[in-house]
This record gives structure tokens, sequence and C-alpha cells, in this order.
């Protein structure tokens, strides 16, 4: 038996609290029965969502995070998103960019894609472009794609293109805090510039710094399929 909440963020509905938003709201029902906080269900139950006549709809965004411009937190004197950004101020950011980083960022109003991108038990790639202080080294290539020891964590492997005497492609299927940088750290040199130009299936493509552009048609369904969410629901 598992807590209802759990059971609902697992099938896609929303996250757990969003879960709980929906029991509140009276549109979920167990076996025909309206379910109540902390229920918990088996396989056997019958377990629907009741959205009314329309299901709830989302809003997907490619975000251009320039240099400068902080995901969460501002503190004096700087600025996030949603400060630079106030036509979408009511989406998230999912994950974070440091301040010095910059590129793609996804905004979202739906919290099913936060658990489902983030969760450390789930492997989505993203693709970083990285420049560095000293040129790289011939041996970085296979070290990156064997996993690094970074502060007593061993990496995954990553998947690594070398694309210049300073330059490489470092695609990653976690996320740990500075990660890029660390494991660049680890192996003698230094970030300089590092741009995120993928999420999954999102690329950040033409899109100047500081512009958002909606995530939409094949696009977004496959985005949604790849965190298992099944199609569009614009």
């Amino acid at each position: 038996m598992i807590r209802i909440n759990k059971y609902l963020a697992g099938k896609g509905y929303a996250t757990r609290r969003g879960a709980d938003e929906l029991i509140g709201q009276g549109r979920v029902f167990v076996n025909g029965k309206p379910a109540r906080l902390g229920d918990k269900v088996t396989d056997t139950d019958t377990v629907e969502v009741r959205f009314g006549r329309r299901k709830p709809v989302y809003r997907y965004y490619a975000y251009n995070k320039p240099r400068g411009v902080v995901t969460h937190s501002p503190g004096e004197g700087e600025m996030d998103i949603k400060q630079v950004l106030p036509e979408l101020a009511e989406l998230f950011p999912v994950g974070r960019l440091d301040k010095d980083s910059h590129g793609l960022i996804i905004l979202t109003d739906d919290g099913r894609v936060t658990e489902r991108l983030l969760s450390p038990h789930r492997e989505h790639d993203k693709e970083y472009v990285v420049r560095t202080k000293l040129p790289l080294r011939p041996s970085v290539k296979a070290r990156l794609e064997e996993g690094v020891l970074i502060e007593g964590y061993q990496t995954k492997p990553a998947k690594v293109r070398i694309l210049g005497e300073n330059t490489a492609s470092i695609t990653l299927t976690e996320g740990k805090k500075h990660q890029v940088r660390r494991m660049v750290v680890a192996l003698g040199n230094e970030v300089v510039d590092l741009k995120r130009v993928r999420v999954l299936n999102v690329s950040l493509g033409k899109l100047k710094a500081g512009e958002a552009r909606p995530i939409e048609g094949d696009e977004l369904n496959e985005f949604l399929n790849r965190l298992g969410l099944g199609g569009s629901r614009r």
C-alpha cells in the first residue's frame, strides 16, 4: 500500500503537493468515493481524478538565461528571472544555472516536470558547452567519460565531444551542484565559460540571451513523453 499522493505523482497527475491539492478540492476518488488526505491505495483499487470539463492547461518555455541573472532567491542588487521576464512571472524555472553561467532554462507552471526532471533516481541528459582556462589535455575526454571523483563522490559517466583546444561539449545525466565546474577543476583546469545548450530534446538553438520561446507541438510532446508524462496538455 502507498499513500495516494505518492500514487498520483507516480502516475503523472501532479507532484505530491499538487496531488494533496486535488484531494482537498474533491477531485480524487477511490473506488467511487471521495479520497481523503493520507489515504492509502493498492493496485486493486480504482483511482480516478476528475478534472471536470477541462484538464489543466500548462505552459512551457525555453529561456536563454544571460550571465548575471540568478535563477532563484536574488540577493541585494541581484535580478532573478521573474524580474527580467515579468511577462512569464507566473512560471517557475526548473533547476538552476549559477549566476556566472548562461544558457537554457525550462520555465513552466507544471510541477510534474520539476519532479521528473530533477529526481536523482531518473537520468535525463543535459548538454553544456564549456570553455576552459587552459588547453584541454588529451586524457580529458576519456577521464570524464569514465567518471570523476569530486569531493568523495564518483560522477556518472559523461558524454564528451572536444570542440576546440579549450572547448568541449559535456552531457550529464545527473545534476550535482556546480558539477561541471567541479569536474573540470578535478582534472586540473578551470571553467571560464559555461553554457547549457540542451535539456533532453529541447535545444537552445538560435535563441538570443534574454529571450524566451514557447515549447509546443511535436517538441513538447517528445519532451513530456521522455519524462513519462504523456502528450501535450495544451
